[in-house]
């Protein structure tokens, strides 16, 4: 069957955004961010998922206590349901920030996240914001699920790219020590980060570049015509 590869329309709408310093800042004072480094909790949308994700996630607070940490919280969840995952860290620890619904905005001043494995991970990636995978799902679930699927990685980036890009801390490997280490790198450590972004840039050119809706038409009407 003849096929036409049009690109990945997720690429328009990053594509025809303001990444400008000014709207960079214009964002932090709407959020009421100060100058620190962000870094970005991306627990899922569903409630099972963050039940199991979120708490070794905030966590990594007081591992880096020079960075703020903001939860982008998915449109379809109550913000009530978060507090009840921040009223177990102790008092006097600096509070996270809870953002509904601003994904995109929060990811364009980012300097690294934490991602739950979905469509998210592809996003963050063509922010070019450095990331680390979480999953842990029931026990017996992942077992079937790792019986049934034959693949290499469970993230888009690292299926896309055929190649691990982005570290998938899976089952027991997603514990606090080792996010503790894995975020360090994409705080810390310049050259993991500058790999990361340059794979991430080979990604977006793998993707067929911007102007998929675009492309689409045009090949419609060139069939229609024809």
């Amino acid at each position: 069957m003849k096929v036409d590869y049009v690109g990945h329309p997720l690429l328009d709408a990053i594509e025809n955004r303001d990444l400008s310093s000014a709207r960079n800042q214009a964002l932090k004072e709407e959020f009421n961010l100060d100058e620190r480094e962000l870094v970005l909790l991306m627990p899922g949308s569903r409630k099972q998922e963050i039940s199991a994700v979120l708490p070794t996630m905030l966590h990594q607070r007081r591992n880096f206590p020079d960075h703020q940490f903001v939860i982008a919280a998915a449109p379809g969840l109550d913000e009530s349901y978060f507090l009840s995952f921040l009223s177990q860290i102790p008092k006097g620890e600096v509070p996270f920030r809870i953002i509904k619904d601003r994904t995109y905005d929060l990811l364009q001043i980012a300097k690294a996240a934490m991602v739950t494995s979905g469509t998210a991970t592809l996003e963050t990636a063509l922010f070019k914001v450095p990331e680390v995978i979480c999953y842990k799902g029931s026990y017996i679930s992942y077992q079937i699920a790792k019986r049934v699927i034959k693949v290499n990685y469970i993230s888009l980036v690292n299926l896309i790219m055929d190649r691990e890009v982005v570290r998938e801390l899976i089952q027991s490997d997603f514990n606090a020590d080792l996010l503790r280490m894995e975020l360090g790198k994409l705080l810390e450590d310049q050259s993991r980060r500058k790999d990361m972004i340059a794979s991430f840039e080979a990604l977006i050119e793998k993707l067929g570049g911007g102007g998929a809706s675009k492309k689409a038409a045009e090949i419609i009407l060139s069939e229609i015509n024809n």
